[in-house]
């Protein structure tokens, strides 16, 4: 690909939040195959990826795995902007739905989860593949949100405080730990 500014949604489905970027989907990019991510990009082609409700579906080996594939097609201080269901929101019925191996029938969109992150094993994950990170929205041990201003024409999160209209109003219905994952030199 040519194109100045590579941008790319990994495991994009319903939702279009960001215009001009790469839409994929799982079964034309899969984030553990090289050789989909060899046909598509080159090393350091890729200025941003964003990964919505996408990281939760692999173990956490396979996610370190997944984030190192991620770190050699990122330029030099790209990000992947990532969001998974957070263990820490304190809310019973949004961890039954979020929990691993889902709540119900195998065609629940959760049936596939294979761990639920919080902040600090999340973070953990991208610094085992060499990234700083930087949280955007999580909660903490003691169930309070916390948030750091972040801007959408980086990487629109549709399921956050900031965008989806179920957490409008003063009251999350439907958070997400959301964080930046940056890379910052070559791996050693």
């Amino acid at each position: 690909m040519n194109q100045k500014d590579i941008k790319v949604v990994i495991g994009a489905g319903e939702y279009r939040n960001n215009p001009g970027w790469i839409h994929t989907k799982e079964e034309e990019l899969n984030l553990l195959n090289k050789d989909d991510w060899d046909r598509m990009f080159k090393y350091d082609d890729i200025s941003a990826i964003l990964a919505e409700h996408v990281w939760e579906h692999l173990s956490f080996e396979d996610g370190i795995k997944a984030a190192r594939m991620c770190y050699d097609y990122l330029r030099p201080n790209g990000y992947i902007r990532c969001a998974v269901p957070d263990g820490f929101f304190p809310n019973e019925s949004y961890q039954n739905i979020v929990k691993v191996g889902g709540p119900g029938p195998k065609d629940h969109p959760a049936a596939s989860h294979r761990i639920v992150y919080n902040y600090k094993t999340f973070t953990k994950m991208f610094h085992s593949a060499g990234y700083e990170v930087r949280l955007l929205e999580y909660f903490d041990e003691d169930g309070q949100f916390r948030c750091n201003d972040w801007n959408g024409a980086d990487g629109v999160i549709f399921r956050s405080k900031k965008f989806d209209p179920r957490n409008q109003g003063g009251k999350l219905q439907f958070p997400s730990l959301i964080l930046d994952a940056i890379k910052t030199e070559e791996k050693g």
